[in-house]
């Protein structure tokens, strides 16, 4: 079958009606090579046929000179027409038909041609018939059957007539020929036509059938080859019409169970194939319809349903994909809750914490409360750090249980983070329930947790807020309940505050006080003050302790005690600390450059300053990039470093400055919360007793016993020991006597700014050659 295009020219020729488009009308008369050779074999036959019974007639002639000439053109004519019946079976090509078909004519009718010399009836019947039966049997292209209709007629008018005959019947049979040519002419030309668009139109509907069929055929193929189960059913019942083969797997049914199939026997609740059709109803095509179904083995799925109404036959059906979602939806789960459970204690954590607070503020009525209670556990660190992280982590899971069990089914208690829990209250009367709740989660958790036959000691810091007393959105009510727990925390641990507006003040004061520290810094307002040391055994001078100082005015100079909660932010701390190394780094190098010996210099470390792992090589930097060398420089700690969530990193700081030849001082000690095991585990070599030991050394004996054993653990432990805030002499000739080496405070003289350094270190040059080293005592 010839392919054909939307650009095909099926336009006719106005005189044959054959196609203008030689292509067209080649592919049209090949389409016809088959009926054209059996019409031709049909006419070559009868040919001979019907002359072999015209021999009958012939033999009217014998005796005759006519009858020898009729009876050879008659055999001629028989014998032409079998030779071309057998060369038109063999022809392969219509080019090789027509020229059969044209040799068939031109020699039978040159046969004719002498047999219609008789001029009998019958050969002037013959004369008129024979081209006519030309024009309509024989299959030839118009131009080829004009031509040889033409031809053949001429050439049996000149057999057949007899110019000794009157001209006006020879006249009037060559009009009445020449009529019949031209009328075969047009009855060959509409023939055409007719056939012509008769092919064209069978042609058309073939290759459109085709292409039904090959897009039928595509479309079944592509049906069974889509991996996800499709059905197509019946709207009115569900029953099944059609299912591909994946539908057949995933239902567990073969094809005779699946034509008794029917979709509402595959839904696990009624109601859903209902509310399927519904959205269908209302918006002709669901693409993300979630449903639960059963399949052939009874097991249930969860699956998402693709369907579109469609037109079967004029009966409304629907075609419908399903996307088995049964083990996605599980890990989904899986998925929603790590993401809002805690792994460790299968708490809710922050995130569901937060979407539950925002519900119940958003829900409750005019007589309804909610309560926060935030509690912060003391003492996780020692346990991670003396017994490890299991330990922790058994301490976390059974604060969690005790917790969900003091809460009950009304509250909820969710994990924030590290050792930070949350207790959600809604309640007409939140704000009590929640004190009373927070007073009993103290005691519970007062109760030790035993591990590996050790009892840990897990203690708590509880802060309260609640909404409508304090605020009434999700954020500000967590703001109230976190200054609520620092305040518990700064009041001693183990306690629970209430949340007050005044914490509140105190956050804003600090903010304010930050503010002014970042534009001090900025300004250049933060500098060190210099308080010499000076030796108790000898009278001279050991160095001295930089102590920084905020300039707040030409004539205004503020201690730390008056912005001591700048120091302990963790980005503003270290600003202000590496403020202070530059600063005091600068200066050594002038006064050095400038031959004065001015001892080891003391740089006090904030805790803030240790969130830092890299803080000694920035230290020796420092010291490297100005020349001078790191044993001109000492470090002074409290212990405040050793209770942050970094002091695991001050070990190896310290470690580092000390082999580098840097001094390691513990300032303040006895204040703090460490042990002496830490006087063990670092290398500090320099113990200083605080001020507040000092003061009243001569007066109080609490003072004094204190002040003497920390000077008799320096000697034992081969530390050197510094006494602060020694403001008379009394108080250093008893530190001299009792064997403490070092001291600094105001008998000795006031913090220095660092211009006035030169001139102090000219004077202990002078009084040290005079040998006046003991006018203080």
């Amino acid at each position: 079958m010839v392919q054909s295009s939307a650009s095909e020219d099926l336009r006719l020729t106005a005189f044959g009606g054959e196609f203008g488009d030689s292509a067209m009308e080649a592919a049209f008369r090949a389409d016809r090579l088959a009926e054209a050779k059996r019409m031709a074999r049909l006419l070559f036959a009868l040919s001979a046929v019907f002359n072999a019974f015209f021999l009958l007639s012939d033999w009217r002639f014998e005796g005759t000179s006519h009858f020898v000439v009729a009876l050879s053109a008659r055999f001629g004519v028989i014998l032409i027409s079998l030779c071309c019946l057998v060369a038109a079976h063999l022809t392969r090509s219509v080019r090789e038909l027509d020229l059969v078909a044209t040799l068939w004519q031109w020699m039978v009718g040159a046969g004719v041609a002498v047999l219609v010399g008789t001029r009998s009836e019958l050969a002037l019947f013959v004369v008129v018939l024979l081209p006519t039966v030309y024009y309509l049997t024989v299959p030839l292209p118009f131009w080829l059957c004009l031509v040889n209709g033409i031809g053949l007629s001429i050439l049996l008018l000149t057999g057949y007539l007899d110019l000794a005959q009157p001209w006006r019947l020879s006249l009037g049979l060559v009009v009445a020929v020449a009529m019949l040519n031209a009328a075969m002419m047009i009855v060959v030309s509409r023939a055409n036509r007719l056939d012509r668009r008769q092919w064209a139109a069978v042609t058309a509907a073939r290759r459109a059938n085709a292409r039904l069929r090959e897009s039928e055929n595509l479309l079944e193929k592509t049906f069974q080859a889509v991996p996800l189960p499709l059905l197509v059913s019946a709207l009115a019942d569900g029953r099944v019409l059609k299912c591909n083969e994946a539908a057949l797997r995933f239902y567990g049914a073969s094809p005779e169970q699946a034509a008794h199939l029917k979709t509402t026997d595959i839904y696990s609740t009624g109601d859903q194939r209902a509310h399927l059709l519904q959205r269908l109803d209302g918006e002709g095509v669901v693409t993300d319809f979630p449903s639960n179904i059963r399949i052939g083995d009874g097991s249930r799925r969860d699956v998402l349903v693709a369907a579109s109404l469609i037109e079967l036959g004029g009966t409304p059906g629907m075609v419908a994909a399903v996307i088995d979602i049964t083990e996605r939806a599980a890990v989904e789960q899986q998925v929603r809750y790590a993401a809002t459970h805690d792994i460790l204690t299968g708490l809710p954590n922050r995130a569901a914490f937060q979407a539950r607070l925002e519900a119940d503020l958003r829900t409750r009525g005019p007589d309804q409360g909610v309560c926060l209670l935030l509690i912060d556990l003391d003492g996780l660190k020692d346990v991670n750090d003396s017994l490890g992280h299991d330990a922790g982590d058994v301490a976390l899971a059974e604060t969690a249980r005790r917790l969900q069990v003091l809460a009950g089914a009304t509250g909820m208690v969710a994990r924030l983070g590290g050792d930070e829990f949350v207790l959600l209250l809604a309640a007409p009367a939140a704000m009590e329930e929640g004190r009373k709740l927070g007073l009993h989660i103290l005691a519970d958790l007062r109760r030790p947790v035993s591990y590996q036959g050790r009892q840990l000691s897990i203690k708590a810091s509880v802060g309260v807020a609640a909404c409508p007393e304090h605020d009434g959105s999700s954020g500000e009510l967590m703001k109230d309940a976190d200054l609520a727990l620092y305040a518990a925390k700064q009041q001693g641990r183990n306690r629970l505050m209430i949340y007050a507006p005044s914490m509140r003040q105190a956050v804003s004061e600090r903010l304010t006080l930050l503010r002014d520290i970042m534009d001090a810094l900025a300004g250049d307002q933060i500098e060190p003050f210099y308080q010499p040391k000076v030796s108790l055994v000898t009278g001279r001078l050991a160095g001295f302790e930089a102590l920084v100082r905020w300039r707040r005015s030409p004539h205004v100079v503020l201690a730390p005690a008056a912005f001591e909660l700048a120091l302990t932010d963790r980005e503003v701390g270290v600003l202000i600390g590496e403020r202070m190394l530059r600063r005091v780094v600068s200066d050594v190098r002038n006064w050095i450059e400038a031959g004065y010996d001015c001892g080891r210099i003391a740089v006090n470390l904030s805790p803030a300053e240790f969130t830092h792992r890299d803080l000694a090589m920035k230290l020796l930097r420092q010291f490297h990039a100005a020349g001078i060398a790191a044993d001109r420089f000492d470090v002074e700690i409290t212990e405040t470093v050793f209770l942050g969530r970094n002091s695991d990193h001050v070990a190896p700081i310290l470690d580092e400055l000390y082999r580098a030849g840097v001094n390691v001082a513990l300032d303040d000690f006895g204040t703090g919360y460490a042990g002496l095991i830490h006087l063990k585990q670092l290398p500090i070599d320099t113990i200083k007793i605080d001020r507040g030991f000092v003061k009243d050394i001569e007066q109080d004996a609490f003072d004094t016993a204190i002040v003497c054993a920390v000077i008799e653990l320096g000697r034992n432990l081969g530390m050197r020991v510094i006494a602060e805030g020694v403001e008379t002499a009394g108080q250093a000739r008893f530190l001299r006597e009792r064997g403490c080496e070092f001291a600094q405070g105001f008998l000795f003289c006031r913090p220095l700014q660092s211009d006035d350094v030169p001139a102090f270190l000219r004077a202990e040059n002078e009084r040290t050659a005079r040998g006046r080293l003991d006018l203080f005592l």
